[in-house]
């Protein structure tokens, strides 16, 4: 694997970004707490909309000019929203506003980021380096929450925000040290926006795994609503093991990024992600059908797995079936369908947990993600047989 060196730099200022983002949602949640249950679920969806909503033009940037230097001011206009949220603390519309801006940045870096990498490290280390990016990222997130409350009590609601400004400026700079560059050709074809979109749509191995890994992304939002009900109704646990169980599925993904490294045809990659995607569902079912506190480790554990091969598999099927030219639509396009199941998922979670209550909950997640795995694994070995009659 070539240029591992821009490689480290881009998966270590990952991890320290998302280390801050971790800290700020973390202090934000804290903050608005006290304005209502609307304030805080604002709070949480404020973010996500730019990347559910402006994937066409996020991927249209990302195809159109160099990924490095978008990266880098896509980090500066993430540092300047967060510098603002520090001075809009008071007021609940602003700091919204400021979210979505910090949400725009993302928007961008995430699927700029995905289609550097190749470049980075060749087409053939691409599936390794998505790892590593990966690595870094869950890295980020496992330290920060686990330091966000350390860094609340020990420097104030201000200053823990300013840190996370300057996660993003280190990022920023890291980029600046990077050699690598992926400058889009223009051809003569004029790019649209929304191809992105319509290439997962025309590619049945993305289209497949468009649909695992979003009813995967219901299925865990689901699980994330009803485990704090979970924990202190059927459990009779606390927030020591709520903790625990972030932590096992955090660790999880970090084994999980690793094992996948080595796949490399997309029909290796479909099958890695039906498999995880119906261990994913199993895991989710484990709490509904086993109400001990050992099993829900076990299960939020191979959770985390699954889920940290889902994101490697998730970039390296995106990269093999696409051409480069549209590859930031593509990866966008993809990010975009992700955060949609996301957000559907944590709404909808609220309304099952509140019928169903939190085991029924567990095991609504849990059932459609085994069917689709399974699914796009016949999918797999179908497009197998048809190659080789073919």
């Amino acid at each position: 694997m070539r240029n591992t060196r821009d490689l480290v730099l881009i998966a270590s200022g990952a991890g320290v970004s998302l280390f801050g983002s971790a800290v700020t949602l973390l202090v934000l949640l804290v903050h608005f707490k006290e304005f209502g249950a609307f304030a805080v679920t604002a709070v949480l969806i404020a973010e996500f909309l730019p990347i559910a909503l402006g994937a066409p033009l996020a991927g249209l940037l990302v195809d159109r000019l160099p990924n490095r230097r978008l990266m880098i001011a896509g980090q500066v206009l993430q540092a300047a929203a967060v510098l603002g949220i520090v001075a809009a603390l008071g007021n609940l519309g602003a700091t919204l506003v400021l979210l979505f801006a910090l949400g725009c940045g993302t928007a961008v870096v995430n699927p700029a980021a995905a289609a550097l990498v190749p470049t980075v490290v060749g087409e053939d280390g691409a599936t390794r380096g998505y790892s590593w990016i990966a690595t870094g990222r869950a890295l980020g997130t496992l330290a920060g929450s686990a330091a966000g409350g350390v860094l609340v009590a020990a420097l104030g609601t201000e200053r823990a925000l300013l840190v996370d400004a300057c996660t993003y400026a280190v990022q920023a700079l890291g980029l600046c040290l990077v050699r690598a560059e992926r400058r889009p050709e223009r051809g003569g074809q004029r790019a649209r926006a929304a191809d992105g979109l319509r290439h997962l749509w025309a590619d049945r191995v993305l289209s497949t795994s468009a649909a695992c890994l979003a009813i995967a992304c219901l299925g865990v939002m689901f699980a994330e609503v009803a485990n704090v009900f979970y924990v202190t109704d059927v459990l009779g646990g606390g927030a020591v093991l709520l903790g625990v169980l972030h932590a096992c599925w955090m660790v999880g993904m970090l084994v999980g990024v690793r094992l996948v490294t080595r796949l490399r045809t997309a029909t290796a990659l479909l099958v890695g992600l039906g498999s995880s995607c119906a261990v994913m569902g199993t895991a989710m079912v484990l709490p509904a059908a086993v109400p001990f506190t050992a099993a829900v480790v076990v299960g939020y554990a191979l959770g985390g797995i699954t889920n940290g091969a889902q994101n490697v598999i998730n970039q390296a099927l995106v990269r093999l079936r696409t051409p480069d030219a549209l590859r930031g639509r593509a990866f966008a396009a993809m990010g975009s369908v992700l955060m949609v199941a996301n957000v559907t998922g944590m709404v909808t979670g609220g309304v099952l947990t509140g019928l169903l209550g939190p085991r029924w909950t567990f095991a609504l997640a849990g059932i459609p993600a085994v069917l689709i795995g399974l699914t796009s694994v016949a999918v797999a070995r179908g497009r197998v047989a048809s190659e080789v009659s073919a």
